[in-house]
């Protein structure tokens, strides 16, 4: 056991000193935070879309325009006026005259305020110089001045342009050469023809001034069929306001409650789990099997089998990397933590909850780390014991693929088991031991019936006791092998072969 220890021991520390460590520690995390906070920067980067409207019908557009007006500088009044009363700083933007005036502004009024300017209506609210500037410069607000706000602001994403006038043929010239993003074309009467619009543009995967013009539309042209066909709007309004379903749940005192994002994130979040489940396992049970290949290549196994027995050496070599992949994990558990905490307020998008639970929640936590511990053992032995036989790092990629199919499987059953955790298909998977460890981080969230924890904890206990025979008789003697690589039936013999003895190779 000392010598083992000594083995473990020597593979840490060698591993915590090589680059490929502190790779491993920190390009994970790296790449997954900047795969949300990259396509996020780029999207808040992306330039205005320029876009025309060309209207047959007279009034439509004006109306869509004084629409999105009202509603963007209502979230302006609301945010400054939030911003004032606490005594947070205004965007550097904001006419610091109009903040006197923000005083007079409730969350009741800010939408008359916005509707006055907006549709240039008189009220008593825009009688003052603090309103008439406020009108002005809402009406000159720039892009980039728009971007400083959290509301969404039509400035700061579309920009629509008279250039072209109704000149078809250079609307669509300007569409081929990308000058423009897209022309919209009105109807004469929008309010009985179908379709009142068209729609022309290059880009089929960005959708949203289509749908963004749309609503506004639907919305302008339903208030005037409304008045046309004199119907009470109230009851336009309920006619038109669609059936809600509300999701409740029932709580472990049996009684009915809302269901919250938390408790929706609370679902998902071992498929999370399940993927660094898998990278982790992965990579770090690959490390073994590298590790492994190159040893025995360069003769160092030679040297340190003249000190230990096969057997401690193969037990060291696992329990080395598993200190390492232990290392690595509680660093990504300690980075997502901070980064669950800091990322949305360093972004600028605060939320409503705290996501940092995820990483408290023991239920998940506690699986990973298990689950983590059962997954490794188990393909940490199986690579080992490949590994040993293989005289370079080819051959073991070759020997790799099948385990990486079974590795897939798991992979490819992450939404339907999340949907369905204690399901027919997640039980039955959850009794194969090379799928155990991720299938039941996988219904963590179920979560399974406690019989289940236990039988599937006693299944992977014994499943890793069997490939840890197994590799061990095949390490004893595959580790000091060289030339061409045995077969799968000689491979087997060595299993049946008495501890101490070598089976006779047989000659090609």
């Amino acid at each position: 056991m000392n010598k083992t220890i000594l083995v473990a021991l020597r593979e840490f520390v060698e591993n915590l000193s090589t680059k490929t460590f502190w790779i491993g520690i920190f390009i994970f995390p790296i790449i997954l935070v900047a795969s949300v906070v990259v396509p996020t920067l780029l999207e808040k980067s992306k330039r205005a879309r320029t876009f025309a409207v060309m209207d047959h019908s007279g009034w439509l557009h004006d109306e869509v325009m004084q629409l999105a007006m009202q509603r963007d500088l209502n979230s302006v009044l609301l945010e400054a006026v939030e911003a004032h009363k606490n005594g947070h700083p205004m965007p550097s933007s904001f006419p610091s005259g109009v903040a006197p005036f923000l005083e007079k502004v409730t969350h009741e009024n800010a939408h008359e305020l916005a509707s006055a300017i907006a549709f240039e209506a008189d009220t008593s609210l825009i009688e003052s110089d603090a309103a008439k500037l406020l009108s002005d410069w809402w009406r000159n607000l720039s892009e980039d001045q728009a971007r400083t706000y959290d509301s969404w602001l039509m400035a700061a994403h579309y920009r629509i342009t008279d250039t072209y006038g109704d000149d078809v043929a250079s609307l669509n010239e300007a569409i081929d050469a990308e000058t423009l993003f897209a022309y919209i074309t009105i109807q004469a009467e929008p309010l009985d023809t179908d379709p009142a619009m068209t729609y022309v543009c290059n880009n089929f995967t960005d959708e949203s001034l289509k749908h963004w013009y749309g609503n506004l539309v639907n919305d302008v042209v339903r208030r005037k069929r409304v008045d046309r066909y004199q119907i009470d709007p109230a009851i336009a309004r309920l006619l038109t306001t669609p059936v809600r379903m509300e999701a409740r749940k029932i709580t472990a005192e049996g009684q009915e409650a809302h269901v919250e994002t938390k408790d929706t994130l609370h679902q998902w979040v071992p498929i999370a789990f399940v993927y660094l489940l898998w990278i982790s396992v992965f990579s770090i049970s690959q490390m073994l099997l590298t590790n492994t290949v190159e040893e025995k290549s360069n003769r160092i196994i030679e040297v340190l089998l003249s000190s230990v027995s096969p057997l401690q050496l193969m037990s060291g070599k696992i329990l080395g990397i598993a200190a390492t992949g232990l290392t690595i994990i509680l660093s990504w558990i300690l980075f997502f933590f901070f980064a669950l905490k800091a990322l949305p307020f360093m972004m600028g998008m605060p939320l409503s909850f705290d996501l940092s639970f995820i990483m408290s929640d023991f239920r998940y936590l506690g699986s990973f780390v298990a689950y983590f511990m059962f997954g490794y053992f188990f393909y940490a032995a199986l690579l080992v014991g490949m590994g040993s036989v293989c005289n370079s790092l080819k051959e073991a990629q070759n020997l790799m693929t099948p385990v990486i199919l079974i590795l897939l499987v798991p992979m490819f059953a992450m939404v339907p088991v999340g949907q369905d955790p204690n399901g027919t298909l997640a039980k039955v998977l959850s009794f194969f031991p090379p799928f155990t460890p991720f299938i039941m981080m996988n219904r963590a969230a179920g979560p399974p019936a406690l019989w289940e924890y236990v039988a599937t904890t006693v299944l992977m206990l014994v499943a890793i006791a069997f490939v840890f025979w197994a590799s061990a008789k095949v390490f004893r003697i595959g580790i000091l092998l060289t030339g061409k690589p045995p077969k799968m039936t000689e491979v087997l013999r060595w299993l049946r072969a008495p501890v101490g003895t070598v089976p006779e190779r047989k000659r090609p």
